[in-house]
């Protein structure tokens, strides 16, 4: 199911349930780990790792303090689940945290020198109940992938914490699983599922469920109205010993198909980068005839004027000398904003660090809004540095701005407000940027980020600025770029806001 979320904070995904994990690009795996909200009983489910430990934590502090958390339940003992369990117990610094996990498991994972007392669910008739009322129901799947695997079901929400059951290999993640996730959770599971009959034992406990969401340690999340039908197939998937010839076959024919797509996917980020730098020269071409029109017109008609008292004998040195003046200080107008468009667009090649304010005030200078009547607000903070390029930089806010330009362009709007404002956090500099132009059709909300994809007339967009300019935040510059639309308080569409994130690393 294709839709926007900001992974970047803790996404809810049932009622006191919450994602607190961590998008690793380029990585296969995807470790997920949950949070169940329940006063100063909360339950932490599969942790995860040190590569997402800060980001886990973090995310968790937003929701709640770290000492709430009385349980973690760990599905099964390996390092992508449980390794960072000794760095979360000494933040929770609880005498009465609980381990929940199975027998057969709190054997391996006290070598990660876990210090907390155990509750072996094997030894507590498969249930957890907190002192107010929350219950978990665990069902053993063993040897799914662990001797000692289970899976937890919580029946207020009818939400299955599945542990590595449903997982998937996503080579592009997404966080809510669609109707073809199928092809994804199959390799992963003729990996790690030792055998049919193995697995089916552990599929037959659970569709016995009244299951409304799964939400597994690896790949996407799950909804009820492809639970059914992924059930099924997953019967009828052969794995582990069934397969091991067929497999490595497989195997093989998917790494030749992955690195395939790798060289494609690098030919067509060479065209994109071509094909932007196109885009680019004309955009700084545009830009600088835009600034041009008007001294160009101002300096026609002094030369009209002075033609024209000539031939009637009618000019004075004064008055030849003031049109003169005047002329020379537009031809240095139009050398300077050569100059400056030059140095804005010019590549550098050593990263700075420079003020968010001086390239919110460039970019301004570049995008010439003219006579449209546009009130313009900038909320800025003197003390925002960013490390970087700030070319780049500069060249986002310009592609967005002039988004913005083009559409009170095209809708001939008048009385347009934009809000340009910076925020700075612990862990961010953010970067703002709203207008009130009638915001972004639903539909295409998902796909303005896309390559070649524009609503714009052939001749007034190619549909890869904003793709540049996602790429030049995301992969240039570590950040995150996205947009959405804002409302009135009757619910009413006002416009877009696009907001920047980039590290703050000062």
């Amino acid at each position: 199911m294709s839709r926007t979320l900001d992974t970047s904070e803790a996404v809810q995904i049932a009622p006191n349930i919450y994602w607190v994990g961590m998008h690793l690009k380029n990585d296969p795996f995807q470790c997920h780990p949950y949070l169940i909200k329940n006063a100063d009983e909360s339950i932490l489910i599969d942790p995860g790792s040190m590569l997402e430990f800060d980001e886990t934590i973090r995310k968790i502090k937003t929701l709640i303090s770290m000492s709430d958390i009385k349980y973690i339940v760990l599905h099964h003992q390996d390092p992508d689940l449980a390794a960072a369990v000794p760095e979360i117990e000494k933040l929770i610094n609880r005498d009465d945290l609980l381990i929940v996990t199975h027998s057969r498991m709190s054997l391996l994972v006290k070598h990660y020198l876990i210090k907390s007392s155990y509750y072996e669910i094997d030894k507590c008739e498969n249930t957890l109940v907190t002192s107010t009322g929350l219950k978990l129901d665990f069902l053993t799947t063993p040897y799914c992938h662990s001797p000692g695997a289970f899976v937890s079901y919580e029946p207020s929400s009818k939400v299955l914490f599945s542990g590595d059951i449903f997982g998937g290999i996503e080579e592009s993640w997404d966080f809510y699983a669609d109707e073809s996730y199928f092809t994804k959770a199959k390799l992963f599971h003729q990996e790690y599922m030792p055998s049919k009959d193995i697995f089916n034992y552990a599929l037959g406990k659970i569709e016995k469920l009244d299951i409304e969401l799964i939400a597994p340690q690896h790949g996407s999340i799950i909804e009820k109205k492809y639970i059914s039908k992924l059930i099924e197939d997953m019967k009828n998937l052969d794995c582990g010993l069934y397969i091991e010839e067929k497999y490595n076959r497989e195997l093989l024919d998917t790494i030749e198909e992955l690195q395939r797509k790798e060289i494609e996917l690098k030919e067509r980020d060479l065209l994109l980068f071509e094909q932007s730098k196109r885009a680019e020269i004309g955009e700084m071409i545009g830009n600088i005839a835009h600034q041009w029109r008007q001294p160009l017109a101002i300096i026609n008609t002094s030369l009209a004027i002075l033609q024209e008292k000539n031939r009637a004998n009618l000019l004075t040195k004064e008055e030849i000398a003031d049109k003169l003046e005047r002329m020379e200080k537009r031809i240095i107008y139009m050398s300077e904003t050569i100059e400056d468009f030059m140095g804005y667009y010019s590549p550098q090649k050593e990263k700075s660090w420079f003020s968010v304010d001086d390239a919110v005030k460039k970019s301004l200078e570049i995008v010439h809004f003219g006579q449209h009547n546009v009130n313009i607000k900038i909320h800025l903070d003197d003390g925002s540095k960013i490390f970087g390029l700030m070319n780049e930089y500069v060249q986002v806010i310009v592609s967005i701005l002039s988004n913005i330009n083009d559409l009170i362009r095209i809708k001939n709007l008048t009385n347009v407000a934009i809000v340009i404002s910076v925020q700075k956090t612990e862990e961010f500099i953010i970067l703002a940027i709203e207008d009130s132009c009638g915001g972004i059709e639903d539909e295409n909300l998902s796909k303005i980020f896309d390559p070649y994809f524009t609503t714009k007339h052939k001749s007034m967009g190619t549909g890869l600025g904003l793709h540049i300019a996602k790429m030049i935040i995301e992969d240039n510059m570590k950040g995150f770029l996205s947009a959405q639309n804002t409302y009135n308080e009757i619910n009413e569409k006002i416009g877009a806001k696009f907001t920047i994130k980039v590290k703050n690393e000062e």
